[in-house]
């Protein structure tokens, strides 16, 4: 298309003036970053057309490398999605090629020039006014198929209020005759703390139904809805039961999580097969008639939730990786892979419309949690809500009017506490929950963070300690898990393409050279180790090992010559790991445990009875690890890289672990820096339940 003349070009409700470097919306400057607006003018340039990424680079990036080119364009890609509301699952403008490119699919057309003085009526040039109405009718078309394309959003305003809580309400769960919901009040969504509520609806008030501090998730009424199933994690995990009007709790089945109904007598859960191998079964209530359904592929997978079909033929599977995956279908008759339904991202719930006809997601896409809808079996995933807020949880009314779901907003920041007490370290943008990082002197912080909203990069930010001022260090590059060099000059990180297996990369923190790829099959957890080395956790078949590399990708070896479940950590010295284990043959409900692995192959030794995030100040003179509801900070003894602990290890659900010259921090999730310093994410969410009808 020739982008001559005015330099201005219409689509939709958006007009791109390439002379003056604005996007409009009606008239109105949309913010956009000048490179993200570069490549928007070239697709322009080519509507209908594939534009290739090598094209792209030509155009934009001149002689770049990777650093300045393929995450820049990627970034480039989300930063035209943002400004012009569309997502890439449901693209209105830019459609994505994979391998190839990419294509603006929306007519573009010149914007007529702004008049500056009315002609006379008897001088009007026809041929002018006949072009400027099919401009309209062509634009008009234009908005129109860009309506038409969009999934129907729901309102705010159309939304009805269930709860008024100023903390959070989370996971709503409705009984089988739609008259009480229950639900979360926490801030968490899964390991929760808090405690669970009903309510009748539509005015009645809250009433707490459990009073402890047990970790918890899943709710789901029996079909007589006298009984609330939930899971507690408790050296494993555990269904028990609590009366929906109150009363207490019972255990239902040891080792089942997820559980929900399929008829009165028959259940539908999840259960440890070995190690932390969890997978779905079906059973009566007294676990007669047991028969396995799914089970993840890999060792290491989890299938937390299942939602029967109304016909209770087939059922839809949340499920890690160890991350959260897109759900799965499966059939209930038999053992079988399913396959992957809803949008490609982080699906954490799930549910059936009354019919079967429709199957609901909570999924996370792009950063932001949305609720999402896919004809059942073949249908096209469509997102059903959006906008600042988001959603989480799930639960269908009986009549198939309405679903209610917890409405949310929450932002992380970082935070460190020292003598002065404790202080926010971050203020803007959207810190993510781990890792961080102090330098080995303690002055310098390296954490995560959106910069503009969730769906930004999450890049690599470095903060003083003692000022507090705070620097983006890889701009550009988004980041799932890194560590810090010793002394300081390089990064290892790991990166989830969209629709790919993670990459391992290392870069020079002075951006003197391109980041460079080391490991592109699935790896993850990188840690630096000795002497420059790189540990890691292998994807070898359906298990994960610990394994170490040198700098430049190559000398791959295992240090354990059997699976583990994830890497945590390396000593200060690279002398050991930290990993988790699973605990070996094992059906009891037990997990697995944390250890600690030399990492010249010398001895294993236990460090905790359970799962649980375990750090080391960078001096390596304190070992924490963390508890329910706190820390332990544990000394290490002079020329020792591990603490003395007993030979079982410390068992994190004690309320006070018995360790000479221990103390116990009241916060969780902690990083030590050096003295009484420690660093923190501090997460702020409020959220309540509504209704919101479905059309």
């Amino acid at each position: 298309m020739d982008v001559e003349g005015n330099g201005r070009l219409r689509f939709g409700d958006y007009e791109l003036d390439s002379r003056a470097g604005k996007l409009l919306r009606d008239g109105r400057p949309v913010k956009i970053q000048p490179q993200p607006l570069r490549v928007l003018g070239v697709l322009l340039e080519h509507p209908g057309q594939i534009v290739t990424r090598e094209q792209l680079r030509a155009r934009i990036w001149g002689d770049a490398t990777f650093v300045e080119f393929d995450q820049g364009l990627n970034y480039c890609i989300r930063q035209i999605r943002l400004a012009l509301h569309e997502e890439a699952s449901e693209p209105v403008y830019i459609e994505t090629l994979p391998k190839q490119g990419y294509r603006f699919i929306t007519h573009a057309l010149p914007a007529p020039p702004a008049v500056l003085e009315a002609p006379p009526a008897q001088r009007r040039d026809w041929k002018i006014l006949g072009a400027a109405i099919c401009f309209l009718i062509l634009a008009g078309a234009g908005v129109l198929i860009s309506i038409m394309r969009r999934p129907a959003i729901h309102e705010l305003d159309s939304y009805t209020q269930i709860t008024s809580f100023t903390d959070a309400a989370v996971a709503p769960a409705l009984s089988p005759d739609g008259r009480m919901v229950a639900f979360y009040r926490s801030d968490r969504t899964f390991f929760i703390p808090g405690q669970i509520y009903a309510k009748m609806l539509p005015d009645g008030e809250p009433v707490p139904l459990t009073h402890d501090a047990r970790l918890k998730y899943n709710l789901a009424f029996s079909p007589d809805g006298s009984r609330i199933a939930y899971t507690v994690f408790e050296k494993g995990w555990q269904t028990y039961t609590v009366p929906s009007l109150g009363g207490e709790s019972t255990l239902l089945l040891p080792n089942a999580a997820g559980l929900t109904w399929l008829d009165r007598h028959h259940v539908l859960f999840s259960e440890i097969n070995t190690g932390v191998h969890m997978g779905i079964v079906t059973a009566a209530e007294d676990r007669s008639e047991h028969h396995e359904v799914y089970f993840p592929k890999r060792e290491r997978g989890m299938a937390h939730y299942s939602y029967p079909s109304p016909d209770r033929n087939w059922a839809l599977v949340v499920e890690m990786d160890p991350e959260w995956q897109p759900c799965r279908l499966v059939a209930l008759s038999g053992v079988s892979a399913g396959r992957r339904v809803g949008p490609s991202g982080a699906c954490t719930s799930a549910a059936w419309s009354r019919d079967g006809t429709w199957m609901y997601f909570g999924a996370e896409v792009a950063g932001k949690q949305h609720l999402w809808r896919q004809r059942f079996p073949d249908g096209q995933p469509e997102r059903i809500t959006s906008g600042y807020t988001e959603e989480n949880g799930l639960a269908l009314d009986p009549d198939g009017r309405s679903l209610i779901t917890s409405i949310f907003t929450k932002q992380n920041a970082v935070w460190i506490h020292d003598s002065a007490g404790d202080h926010a370290l971050s203020t803007e943008g959207y810190a993510d929950a781990a890792p961080l990082r102090f330098s080995a002197d303690g002055k310098r912080l390296y954490y995560l963070l959106r910069r503009d909203s969730p769906e930004s990069p999450s890049e690599l930010w470095r903060a003083d300690v003692d000022s507090g001022k705070s620097e983006v260090v890889v701009p550009g590059l988004s980041m799932r898990e890194f560590d810090i060099s010793k002394d300081e000059k390089d990064v290892v990180f790991s990166t989830q393409p969209a629709g790919g297996s993670s990459q391992l990369w290392l870069a020079p923190l002075d951006r003197s050279v391109p980041p460079r790829m080391i490991s592109g099959s699935g790896d993850a957890s990188p840690h630096f180790g000795a002497e420059g080395e790189v540990l890691f956790r292998l994807a070898d078949g359906k298990d994960y090992f610990l394994a170490k590399m040198r700098a430049d990708g190559s000398g791959r070896t295992k240090i354990l010559p059997a699976p583990i479940l994830d890497l945590f950590g390396t000593s200060p010295d690279g002398r050991f790991a930290v990993v988790g284990a699973p605990l070996p043959g094992s059906k009891t409900p037990g997990v697995g445990h944390i250890v600690a692995v030399a990492v010249d192959g010398g001895s294993v030794r236990r460090i905790a009875s359970d799962f649980s995030l375990v750090s080391w100040s960078p001096d390596g003179k304190n070992f924490c690890i963390g508890m329910a509801s706190a820390t332990l900070v544990i000394p290490i003894p002079a020329g020792h890289s591990i603490p003395d602990l007993p030979a079982s290890g410390i068992d994190p659900t004690s309320q006070a672990p018995a360790v000479p010259g221990s103390k116990i921090v009241e916060q969780v999730g902690i990083v030590p820096g050096l003295g009484s310093t420690y660093a923190y994410v501090k997460p702020t969410m409020h959220a309540n339940l509504f209704r919101i009808p479905l059309r």
